[in-house]
């Protein structure tokens, strides 16, 4: 009786998607260690100014970094494919494809980083205007605004590294190599820590030491990622190709798919500050228990980030191999693990989530009204995960121009939603915001039949042939 054959290390399994997300949901849980550390270190400094500029300079940077994490989503989505198309094309199951090599894998990430370039010198250039406008919106205290201004001028020296990090990862999700997106993580989180303690602790520069070691982190990881990147090209006999990827036509093509995925995330972006501006005028009360139940909402994000990343590789991959059966498998096997992830998520907080609740809100008053609706907060992940799935598909994909239209249609139905709902004050706005989550679902699913059709293969002949 002879032995089963291996399976394909192309196969899509539970185990290839789990240790895809796993090491981004490592690295997404300890990202809000960076927060905590800045507080942490400038708490011990005694007065309660510095917290609250830190706390400012970092709610402004949340936004406007924020704002660019399409940056990552396209340099992911265009490497997924171009790797899916080498790896058929080395299998020979590519016939009449256009050639991808490991230099096409290099212009992708260097094309990131000319991007990256470009907007981090814009930043820059709008820093004055960005901040003010900032600091205007925020209405602080006087000795909290200067103490903040003093940092973000600081930090905004970080943008270019931080979006030259955005393109790397995105480069290295897109590979399927996400353990090293943790080391990078990792490496920005333990720099960060060791840096603020030095400069606030030890040399006692306040606030702007604590801006200056989140800039030098930030670099530090970059520094980090690259020495990773260059492996992995090294490792495939490529290079960061710096001609390819300043091709007009080429380039042209990705500011355009970037373009794209920016009018999703601000229109993302508008919802989270609705929903915020909208609770404030419930009261302070109202405001502090919402800002507590989205902490939840946040932590759901992490976890279902890191399976809807695995479906963004493999999806990716499998399109640019043009091969519908493992696109299909990567989008059955991922959401279901996705919906376990959720269903775990939402079990959590049901029954723990007064603890979490406690543990957030030493306030009586918040710690109340957070737990009347604790259950919108707690349904969250089942929701939501099949709105998270559908955007690593479609990213991965790179279905640039549905995530831009089905984004807007949601925020618009969302909105409506909101207006609808108003009778029932915070119950209609935590309604609104499921109004979201399905809006995506549907808004989506239905562009769910176009992103199989673009992995049927072409033979050389033009022909479709049978998967």
């Amino acid at each position: 009786m002879t032995a089963a054959p291996p399976p394909s290390p192309r196969a899509i399994t539970h185990r290839r998607v789990f240790a895809i997300a796993a090491p981004i949901m490592l690295a997404n849980v300890t990202t809000p260690l960076l927060g905590l550390v800045d507080l942490a270190v400038v708490g011990r400094l005694g007065e309660a100014a510095p917290i609250g500029a830190v706390a400012v300079g970092a709610l402004i940077f949340t936004f406007v970094f924020w704002g660019f994490g399409f940056l990552r989503m396209a340099t992911s989505g265009l490497t997924a494919q171009a790797l899916g198309a080498q790896e058929a094309r080395a299998d020979g199951a590519l016939p009449g494809a256009s050639d991808v090599s490991a230099e096409g894998l290099g212009a992708h990430l260097a094309r990131g980083f000319v991007l990256a370039g470009g907007l981090g010198l814009t930043l820059l250039a709008l820093k004055v205007p960005i901040t003010t406008l900032a600091l205007t919106l925020v209405d602080a205290s006087a000795e909290v605004t200067a103490l903040a201004r003093g940092y973000v001028d600081v930090r905004f020296w970080a943008a270019p590294a931080t979006l030259a990090n955005y393109a790397l990862m995105g480069w290295l999700v897109g590979l399927g190599r996400t353990r090293h997106v943790f080391v990078i993580q990792l490496a920005a989180n333990l720099s960060n820590m060791a840096l603020d303690a030095g400069f606030v602790l030890g040399l006692g520069w306040g606030v702007r030491g604590v801006a200056v070691g989140t800039l030098l982190a930030e670099h530090i990881a970059l520094a980090v990622g690259l020495w990773l990147a260059l492996g992995e090209l090294r490792r495939r006999g490529g290079t960061l190709a710096w001609r390819e990827a300043t091709r007009p036509a080429a380039l042209l093509a990705t500011v355009r798919l970037n373009g794209d995925m920016l009018v999703r995330t601000l229109s993302l972006i508008t919802v989270f500050a609705w929903f915020t501006a909208q609770g404030a005028r419930f009261g302070d009360v109202v405001l502090a228990a919402n800002a507590v139940l989205m902490q939840l909402v946040g932590m759901s994000a992490y976890f279902l980030d890191g399976v809807a990343n695995a479906a963004e590789t493999l999806c990716g991959q499998a399109v640019g191999a043009r091969d519908p059966r493992r696109l299909r498998d990567a989008i059955r096997v991922s959401t279901v693990q996705a919906t376990g992830v959720a269903a775990v998520l939402s079990l959590v907080f049901w029954v723990w989530g007064g603890d979490i609740v406690a543990a957030l809100a030493a306030d009586p008053a918040t710690r109340a009204t957070a737990m009347r609706y604790l259950p919108w907060a707690a349904g969250i992940p089942l929701v939501g995960v099949a709105a998270f799935q559908l955007d690593g598909i479609f990213v991965g994909t790179t279905r640039s121009g549905a995530m831009r239209n089905a984004m807007l249609v949601s925020l618009t139905l969302f909105l409506a939603g909101w207006w609808g709902l108003r009778p029932w004050l915070n119950h209609g706005l935590w309604a609104a915001m499921y109004v979201h989550y399905a809006a995506r679902t549907v808004t989506l699913g239905v562009g769910l039949p176009g992103v199989l059709a673009a992995a049927r293969p072409r033979a050389a002949s033009g022909a479709e042939r049978a998967p």
